[in-house]
């Protein structure tokens, strides 16, 4: 027979435990609608900055501008790998770390080196598990401004590519879609490729003080604001996570909570009947 103590007591841990998820959910939720503000309020800026960008590089054509040029061969990667410091986020973070290695094994295959870079304690934690050396990793990332991040980060891609260190350098982030759905993504930003051709003929524009020097002004703009777009795009696909995995995690609890219950009833229910049999018993055994 169950015992009815050690029952009550999970009952009580199970109810803490929903307490917890569910208030985690709200927290969760509260932040989602404030992250998810601020990375579908910055997606039309970075598609205005694409066009322009596209003008000036149409206008442009034959620039030498470092960071347009491809490199014949690619031996040297860096990829900069966006994850979260905390957990409880459902598969957010492994379901792209797991495709991340797959991607690794495909350059090694091909000869090519690459450098990681990460942001995020689970990012960390999981190349180290799986034996990949981590070039540098930034943590305890949640109250800095992503601006602050993004700058200095965007500054090294550059260095890193004109110096000749990086061939191409790639940024690994999942892609908020909606709240249930986030899309692990490796977007090449270095070498910048611009696709001129559509934009050509949107119409004549005159620049000052040139083509030339406006494109060279603009690039490091648009890698900034790309690479600011997978920081913000990671934190909302967090939160998003968080909240679904935080509401399983109360509707699996409320299950167990009645499952318990019901084990609990019958329990008690067993044993007052069993205290009423030798009741009966005791009197019938006297008379």
């Amino acid at each position: 027979m169950p015992n009815l103590k050690e029952i009550k007591r999970r009952i009580d841990s199970v109810k803490n435990t929903k307490k917890i998820t569910s208030a985690m959910k709200l927290v969760a939720g509260a932040k989602l609608r404030r992250a998810t503000e601020a990375a579908t309020s910055a997606r039309p800026y970075q598609d205005r900055l694409s066009s322009v960008l596209a003008r000036v590089g149409a206008l442009a054509e034959g620039s030498e501008e470092p960071l347009l040029q491809s490199r014949e061969e690619v031996s040297r990667v860096l990829i900069v790998v966006l994850t979260t410091d905390r957990g409880l986020c459902g598969g957010f973070n492994n379901n792209m770390l797991r495709k991340s290695l797959y991607w690794l094994e495909e350059k090694d295959e091909a000869g090519v080196e690459v450098e990681i870079r990460t942001f995020g304690k689970k990012g960390r934690g999981f190349y180290q598990s799986a034996k990949k050396p981590v070039a540098e990793s930034t943590v305890d990332i949640g109250k800095t401004p992503r601006e602050e991040l993004v700058r200095p980060l965007s500054h090294m891609m550059v260095s890193g590519f004109i110096s000749g260190e990086y061939d191409e350098v790639y940024v690994v982030y999942n892609e908020f879609v909606n709240a249930i759905t986030q899309v692990p993504t490796f977007k090449r930003v270095l070498p910048i490729a611009m696709d001129t051709a559509e934009e050509a003929a949107g119409g004549d524009f005159d620049f000052e003080p040139g083509p030339d020097a406006v494109l060279t002004a603009l690039l490091p703009l648009y890698l900034r604001t790309v690479v600011l777009q997978a920081f913000l795009e990671t934190d909302a696909g967090e939160h998003a996570a968080r909240m679904t995995a935080m509401d399983n995690a109360t509707s699996n609890a409320n299950d167990l909570m009645n499952d318990l219950t019901l084990i609990y009833n019958r329990a008690r229910q067993a044993a007052i009947t069993t205290e009423i049999t030798e009741i009966v018993s005791g009197a019938e055994a006297l008379n």
